[in-house]
């Protein structure tokens, strides 16, 4: 994907479409993208998409298309976050060529969709995503269901990045070169706009922490919040290698203190 932090800017999640069917050309498009996506755990997540219309899949939430994509997981360590860094691959790279998406984890008939993308006994599905071109106007349920969860707010940059320690806030101009990288994650989606993510910055690389929160985590999905840690990672990736920013990945936590609520996940050492 190119310009990818224009991607990550100007996407929307879209639940109103437009009701036409997405065309073959884009199908074949997300297609090849999706058989390529990889995610730096190395846990294959398997994408397929599902015809409302044929396979009865309720989604009161959505209006305007039938059309969606479901991905499932084997359970283990480390899925929900491989699972978010994969998901949002697709998502961005639909909304690079015109494709309107949203994660819907809950508003859904989740039994429903689990029968038509075949899961296994020791498989999840954390979410699926809605596929189509979207109308010119929000529905009324749209509008009202952004608003009471401030979609289009986030955290200020100070809040959730630090420098060293979490005892200090980092700037924009303390972060130099990963600035744009780390502001990329400061847009990304997550549940109800939870902004789970905490990052501190130090002389050997980007650490990423969850900041817990109850209520987030079931038997069927998994924890939503470290689902969110791998869209936040994903953010970061994509938009350090646009910036020429070597990194390497890994999970090995450097013992930086943090309170009971917040948990590490992963770090991008710089290379």
């Amino acid at each position: 994907m190119e310009n990818i932090t224009k991607i990550v800017r100007e996407r929307r999640s879209i639940r109103t479409f437009d009701g036409n069917e997405v065309n073959m050309d884009d199908i074949n498009k997300l297609s090849l993208f999706m058989e390529k996506i990889e995610n730096p755990y190395g846990i294959p997540i398997e994408f397929k998409f599902l015809d409302g219309k044929k396979q009865a899949l309720p989604c009161p939430v959505v209006s305007g298309t039938d059309f969606y994509v479901g991905a499932k997981v084997s359970r283990m360590p480390h899925m929900e976050e491989a699972f978010g860094y994969s998901f949002e691959m697709f998502v961005l790279y639909a909304w690079s060529i015109g494709i309107g998406t949203v994660w819907i984890g809950g508003t859904m008939d989740r039994s429903a969709f689990e029968r038509a993308i075949v899961l296994g006994e020791n498989e999840l599905m954390p979410c699926v995503s809605p596929l189509g071109y979207a109308a010119g106007k929000r529905s009324v349920r749209e509008t009202m269901m952004r608003k009471a969860i401030k979609a289009d707010s986030r955290n200020p940059f100070e809040t959730i990045f630090f420098d060293s320690t979490f005892d200090v806030p980092l700037t924009k101009e303390a972060a130099g070169r990963l600035a744009q990288p780390l502001e990329m994650v400061r847009l990304a989606p997550s549940a109800v706009n939870k902004q789970p993510w905490r990052v501190v910055l130090d002389k050997n690389g980007v650490h990423f922490y969850m900041k817990r929160a109850k209520g987030f985590t079931s038997e069927s999905v998994g924890n939503m919040q470290k689902i969110d840690l791998g869209i936040a990672l994903c953010h970061f990736a994509l938009a350090a290698k646009e910036s020429a920013i070597n990194i390497c990945f890994g999970v090995s936590d450097l013992g930086i203190t943090a309170d009971a609520d917040t948990e590490y996940i992963a770090s991008y050492l710089l290379i």
